[in-house]
């Protein structure tokens, strides 16, 4: 068996180094592949070239090195029939929570604003709310917007999930399709934004949504920079309709230099790394479906490429 590693940053020796550990049988090769294509029989990969998986005539499953898919789903010659297996695993999924609640702390906190008033060399204490006068929403109930409810349920917010089916959770007040869609945004004051990306998510995050939240909520946007209609949250934030946004994925990466959410003094952001996959600990998930497939069992977070997640 062989499998091949792409990944968007210098971290294909870590991956080959974490695969030879825990899957000594499991022959590797790091991106470019100078062998025969007809060899490899897996790939683990981050932002692949368009029409480059097709090149290989065997393989048997397709690896994420993320949570998102939507780096494969816009490949118009992804091969047909080849299983795509997005990233879960207990690492990725702690590091999201871990920045999700940072986030919704910074704004239930008003750190934007002390922030604001050390520039200005101003010593003024803020009224503070308790967390049950907020609700905290999150759009997409997967893996990483349950999770991130659950370690924000000891704080004490009001907490709400939105997702596209019907979903129960315990201590979240949930909403799904378009018909609650409109219901969940009305007592929102921190929305945080975990949806998948996909045509019917595209952009989702717009002055229509906006206007729906309480006047002064904050916006919290760690899914994909295609959920975001930029210009739209600038107006919303110069209104004070959106009191101050937290933003770590954008429309082009990295942001370009003249972009305003450099200097906008309402947003704080992060350049994608909300959460990073680690391959010492990723591995095993590979590792697990590799061995299930190979032993006739059934993969586990397969992909539907019509739904996009």
């Amino acid at each position: 068996m062989a499998l091949l590693i792409k990944t968007d940053i210098d971290r294909g020796d870590a991956w080959a180094e974490a695969l030879a550990a825990n899957y000594p049988e499991l022959k590797v090769y790091n991106w470019p592949y100078k062998g025969d294509p007809a060899a490899i029989d897996y790939a683990l990969v981050w932002q692949p070239p368009e029409g480059e998986l097709k090149r290989f005539p065997n393989l048997k499953a397709i690896f994420s090195v993320g949570a998102g898919i939507d780096h494969l789903a816009s490949d118009p010659d992804l091969p047909e029939g080849v299983p795509v297996v997005r990233m879960v695993e207990p690492g990725l999924t702690a590091g999201m929570s871990e920045y999700v609640t940072l986030a919704v702390l910074n704004h239930h906190r008003f750190m934007l604003d002390y922030a604001a008033q050390r520039r200005a060399k101003v010593w003024e204490e803020l009224l503070q709310l308790p967390a049950e006068a907020r609700q905290v929403g999150v759009l997409g109930l997967g893996v990483l917007g349950r999770d991130a409810l659950e370690k924000l349920k000891p704080f004490g917010f009001r907490l709400a999930g939105w997702s596209r089916s019907p979903k129960s959770i315990t201590g979240v007040t949930c909403f799904h399709g378009e018909g609650g869609f409109a219901e969940f945004l009305a007592e929102t004051d921190i929305l945080v934004c975990l949806l998948p990306l996909t045509p019917q998510t595209e952009g989702v995050l717009n002055t229509e949504t906006f206007a729906k939240l309480p006047a002064g909520s904050a916006v919290i946007n760690v899914g994909r920079g295609g959920h975001l209609v930029e210009d739209d949250l600038l107006e919303a934030l110069d209104s004070g309709q959106i009191s101050g946004a937290t933003l770590d994925v954008f429309q082009e990466e990295p942001l370009p230099e003249d972009h305003p959410f450099w200097e906008h003094p309402r947003v704080f952001m992060t350049p994608h790394i909300a959460s990073m996959t680690v391959p010492e600990t990723a591995v095993r998930a590979v590792v697990a479906n590799i061995q299930r497939l190979e032993a006739g069992e059934a993969l586990q977070h397969v992909v539907d490429m019509k739904r996009g997640y």
